[in-house]
């Protein structure tokens, strides 16, 4: 079965102002988010992609605009089951105020059993993401071969429950998995069991340096803004 290489979008205006941005329209790539993208083609210049699969939401489509300018030849494709999770009523406010928020202790310690008011919850929006992904796997290796390696462009949550499913990880551990702005992980499908190869993997240490401000012990929803 086929390689599957996830891209978290670059660093976006929503990261930077503290928001959790879900499906707000018209989130794009701030400045840095924009320079991730544009390195994206040489980092990932060795890899023969065979399709591209991508959320609809503005800031993975800017993400990906440098890499297909770069390969022309690539098909890209656009699945909503794998855009950002449907934060409902949280859409657009700020992370600070929605700590207070009873609903947040859940979403840290137990998110299989977190819904969003007028959103989804949290095990929805990994089976969704994860069925996309078998239905890919299928059509990929049925048009481009078992050892075809394919691309798509999501969210920090969504990825993050991706990497979860493929560990045989509960969803209520996949807080411990961190992907940052314009990383790269990577999943080996096999007939018998997936092998993460890959995990977060920027090129870049500097998210591991010690901070002014510590990282703290809760997870950011929404995959945070990354290193500073």
């Amino acid at each position: 079965m086929p390689t599957l290489i996830l891209v978290r979008h670059g660093r976006s205006t929503a990261n930077t102002e503290g928001l959790l941005a879900g499906w707000t329209p018209g989130v794009a790539l701030d400045e840095r988010g924009a320079a991730q993208a544009a390195a994206l083609p040489g980092r990932l210049a060795g890899l023969p992609l065979s399709e591209i699969v991508t959320s609809p939401l503005q800031r993975c489509q800017e993400t990906l605009r440098p890499l297909l300018d770069a390969r022309p030849e690539l098909r890209v494709h656009t699945d909503e089951r794998i855009g950002e999770c449907h934060y409902g009523d949280w859409s657009g406010r700020k992370l600070a105020e929605l700590q207070d928020e009873p609903l947040m202790q859940v979403v840290q310690a137990h998110p299989s059993a977190a819904a969003f008011p007028g959103g989804e919850s949290m095990r929805a929006m990994q089976t969704r993401a994860a069925e996309a992904v078998r239905e890919w796997n299928a059509r990929v290796e049925r048009d481009h071969g078992a050892d075809a390696v394919y691309l798509m462009c999501s969210h920090g949550d969504i990825i993050k429950s991706l990497v979860a499913e493929a560990l045989g990880l509960h969803l209520d551990l996949f807080q411990r998995i961190s992907v940052e702005p314009c990383s790269v992980t990577a999943i080996r499908y096999t007939r018998l069991r997936p092998f993460l190869v890959r995990l977060g993997d920027t090129g870049d240490f500097a998210s591991l340096a010690p901070r002014e401000e510590p990282h703290g012990d809760e997870a950011p929803v929404g995959g945070g803004a990354g290193a500073p």
